[in-house]
């Protein structure tokens, strides 16, 4: 099925229009723009009379603001906030509403419950045994990423580290991901993190990896489509109802890659742990 809009790359993006006419609005047509800025998913959430209540603005107010952003339609406009959720800003997430905290913490774990589920519905068990068989074998393992991925990548490297002889993660700060992929073989696996909002360039870097001949595992947010030409690529949904992305199908995930790798590790995986242990015990780095 195509997306019923088709918004052309060079047009602004719905909180630059908002900001490029803030400045030459009226009052009540800057009362809604701010609201906008603060929650513009709520655009794709309501009706034009319904938004217009909900900013107490008229509905002529809304359908003239609609204009002054270069939209011919509230209809096209709810259409481009849509689109532009799927790959945007955070803030396309958040809700007006005010909640009670209790509720808040409700919505939060039943939120973070579905994400889980959607996310593993979608991935089989034999994927991550696949990877983790790949790992244990592998000469180097890389892990990519970059802004908040690069957590997540950093949390992998911590625990890989303890069962795998040669974890890297990267970039680190001041370095550029090309000093590190002139050193990846066909030997290798990259655990390649690219949650949104994703860097620049994150197609151009997924082939450039490819190119390596190293297995690559993708893991993304549901945002990315599926991306056949990698080994592996897991999709982690990471909706939400508030500001902030939803990463806990992310963190899942990586400790099941984590957990399959120490099972597959076996007896050579547990020395490993034990030789760590005891090495640290005797340097007293332990309370």
């Amino acid at each position: 099925m195509k997306p019923e809009f088709h918004p052309d790359k060079s047009d602004p993006l719905f909180l630059e229009r908002v900001h490029q006419v803030l400045p030459s609005l009226h009052p009540a047509e800057r009362r809604l723009a701010e609201f906008l800025l603060d929650f513009p998913g709520e655009l794709a959430s309501y009706d034009a009379q319904e938004l217009a209540k909900l900013c107490d603005v008229s509905k002529a107010t809304v359908s003239r603001f609609i204009r002054r952003l270069g939209f011919d339609t509230y209809d096209s406009a709810r259409k481009a906030v849509r689109e532009e959720s799927k790959t945007g800003s955070r803030l396309f997430f958040g809700h007006a509403e005010p909640q009670v905290s209790a509720a808040a913490l409700d919505l939060g774990l039943e939120e973070e419950r579905s994400n889980l589920d959607w996310t593993f519905q979608r991935i089989e068990t034999q994927q991550l045994d696949a990877l983790a068989e790949a790992l244990l074998g592998a000469r180097k393992v890389w892990i990519v990423g970059y802004r908040i991925s690069n957590s997540f990548a950093t949390y992998l490297y911590w625990q890989l580290t303890k069962v795998l002889r040669d974890v890297v993660v990267c970039p680190r700060d001041g370095e550029t991901i090309g000093e590190y992929i002139v050193g990846m073989e066909p030997d290798d696996v990259v655990i390649h993190i690219a949650l949104r909002r994703r860097m620049a360039g994150t197609e151009v870097l997924l082939n450039t990896l490819q190119e390596t001949g190293a297995k690559q595992a993708f893991v993304t947010d549901e945002g990315m489509p599926p991306q056949t030409q990698c080994a592996w690529h897991f999709r982690c949904r990471t909706q939400t109802s508030s500001p902030q992305f939803n990463h806990a199908a992310v963190l899942s995930l990586c400790h099941q890659i984590v957990i399959r790798a120490t099972l597959q590790s076996a007896h050579e995986g547990r020395e490993r742990l034990r030789k760590i242990d005891e090495i640290n015990e005797r340097l007293s780095l332990y309370d």
